[in-house]
């Protein structure tokens, strides 16, 4: 799954990035720990050309009362095992909580890195993965939906992070899912409402592990509570060698939700 990720770019970085506009006091502080609850800027089929807030874990809108799904497998209720070799049909499109959204309400996920746990000790034993050469911020596919407590009558905008089987890099950590990463030339295809169903779930695959890497962090990651930037830090090397690069560039300050954006090798 995907649970935690960290997003600390500035507003004006994410505006240029996704060409969109903040709306007015639209007020966001650099998070290293997102967790689920928690509202996060996210770009939505609805409204394409603006950030606005929503809860990470969705309430599907015809829910009794309040829930949080975390993440949307693309399988379905296929692949039980997780074979990262499934080629098989997404049944993401069948699934009450998520054959709506996923039809039309789809959203870009902003993102400078997400966290994952080991299969068995899972946050107990975090690595921060990131995407080489700097490409950050980047999106990850994500559906939402608008669930109206019955009780008090609030509104609540919610997301789930869709995710897909592990790359090489994941099954390294070892971890057992991925979330779906898009590429630029995907984003706009994906909170288009008028892209094919077809479209869609041929972009639900993992992304290349050639231009991932990931490195070990302390567990105090696993607190909801815990934030800083303090909590990305290696506690030992990262699990592949990046010719030309080094870890603690991408944690310079001038580096994380700084740096000049880079997009080359870029799948499509």
């Amino acid at each position: 799954m995907c649970g935690r990720y960290v997003l600390a770019q500035k507003i004006e970085i994410l505006e240029e990035r996704f060409n969109v506009k903040a709306p007015e006091g639209f007020d966001f502080s650099p998070n290293f720990n997102i967790s689920p609850g928690q509202n996060v800027p996210v770009i939505s089929s609805d409204n394409p050309r603006q950030l606005q807030w929503m809860r990470f874990g969705m309430v599907p809108f015809w829910a009794q009362k309040d829930m949080m799904l975390i993440n949307a497998r693309s399988e379905g209720d296929r692949n039980a095992e997780n074979d990262p070799n499934y080629h098989g049909a997404k049944d993401i499109i069948t699934k009450p909580a998520f054959r709506k959204p996923v039809r039309s309400q789809r959203c870009l996920v902003p993102a400078d890195a997400f966290i994952e746990g080991t299969t068995k000790e899972k946050l107990s034993k975090p690595f921060l993965i990131y995407l080489r050469n700097q490409v950050r911020p980047f999106a990850m596919a994500g559906i939402w939906d608008e669930w109206q407590n019955p009780v008090t009558g609030e509104i609540i905008r919610s997301f789930a992070i869709i995710t897909t089987v592990a790359n090489a890099l994941l099954r390294k950590i070892p971890h057992h899912r991925s979330p779906v990463i898009l590429s630029p030339r995907q984003e706009q295809r994906w909170v288009d409402t008028t892209t094919p169903l077809t479209d869609i779930t041929a972009l639900l695959r993992p992304y290349d592990a050639n231009l991932m890497n990931a490195y070990p962090i302390h567990p105090a990651i696993k607190s909801p509570a815990s934030n800083g930037r303090q909590l990305i830090d290696p506690v030992g090397p990262p699990i592949e060698t990046e010719d030309g690069a080094k870890v603690t560039a991408y944690l310079k300050k001038t580096g994380m939700g700084y740096s000049k954006l880079k997009f080359k090798d870029e799948p499509e």
